[in-house]
């Protein structure tokens, strides 16, 4: 008796706190939708390519408070199990039809590939493969014509029967609103946009948070500087990430050291350089971080195993600190 009252309180407070939480996706979602309804200021640029030097904004930061809603959504470390189940939720049916039967809620994660993103909203939707195709290519309709980038991270609320081309244009909507209209003629003066998302989609896969962004920006940038190989491990992951896929493996699986010489554009072990194009959909935040990297001499980074983010100005220096917090 004991335990069956255990088991369907248990259930109760279960079921309760999925329909808080899809109640605050459909709040949250609302809310973000309301504020690209106001103009936003242009985009703070801390960085000159020509000159190759970096001269740190300091509005940076009061921009970010004022005027952004962080969509940076990668786990952080030490997120509990229960907060990553819940993330997954919106791919299931039977959740969905909680609270708002009608209705679909679509999530992007920051620092997801393309294929992920349509995968998900095409099992959720329950578009065939030729759909699931037309929403990819409506999305290369906007320029600059890449596939990735331009899926800005956050929750979209669609109709339950929703098709491709509806779902494209309110992805594409979303991100001309949150990004394309404060991209301006001077910024992109100073950076193309293109390459800014090149670089942002880099900071994502490898940075935790915002300040991090920052420092990897700086690393990245000064590379650059002087025509140093990025040697980026997303970016192997990247290359190696379809093929994986194909084969019943993840999108970003984990980087071996042979993958350091596989015969990619997106290698940057291999090439110099930028990649072609992004590696994923970065937030917000790391579009910012791109164009605001923090003054540093650093060129080599690492993270420990609870996350904490060191850099070095030199490869010995790199290589102790690792042995050191790597052990």
């Amino acid at each position: 008796m004991w335990t069956s009252t255990f088991l369907c309180t248990l259930a109760g407070m279960a079921l309760i706190a999925l329909l808080t939480q899809k109640t605050a996706a459909l709040s949250n979602t609302e809310a973000t939708i309301a504020a690209t309804d106001t103009t936003l200021p242009p985009l703070p640029v801390g960085v000159n390519p020509d000159a190759k030097i970096i001269e740190e904004n300091p509005d940076v930061d009061a921009y970010m408070s004022a005027f952004v809603a962080s969509n940076h959504t990668k786990p952080a470390i030490g997120d509990s199990w229960f907060d990553r189940a819940l993330a997954k939720l919106t791919e299931h049916d039977w959740y969905q039809n909680l609270a708002t039967p009608a209705t679909r809620i679509l999530i992007i994660q920051s620092g997801e590939r393309h294929e992920e993103i349509a995968k998900n909203f095409s099992r959720i939707l329950r578009w065939t493969a030729e759909e699931k195709g037309i929403f990819t290519e409506r999305l290369m309709d906007e320029v600059p014509a890449i596939k990735d980038g331009k899926l800005y991270p956050g929750r979209y609320i669609v109709v339950s029967d929703a098709g491709p081309e509806e779902v494209a244009v309110a992805v594409a909507d979303r991100f001309n609103a949150e990004v394309r209209t404060r991209y301006t003629d001077k910024v992109a003066k100073t950076l193309p946009l293109k390459d800014a998302l090149i670089i942002a989609s880099l900071i994502e896969r490898e940075a935790y948070d915002f300040d991090d962004m920052r420092y990897i920006s700086g690393v990245i940038w000064n590379r650059l500087f002087i025509d140093m190989k990025l040697q980026i491990d997303a970016t192997l992951q990247y290359a190696r990430g379809e093929q994986s896929a194909a084969a019943g493996g993840r999108y970003w699986p984990v980087p071996r050291a042979q993958d350091k010489f596989i015969k990619s554009p997106y290698n940057t072990y291999q090439n110099k350089g930028l990649p072609p194009t992004p590696i994923a959909n970065p937030s917000i935040d790391a579009i910012i971080a791109a164009l605001n990297p923090r003054e540093t001499d650093c060129l080599f980074y690492y993270h420990t195993d609870d996350g904490t983010f060191y850099c070095n100005a030199t490869y010995e220096a790199h290589v102790a600190g690792i042995k050191v917090h790597l052990k």
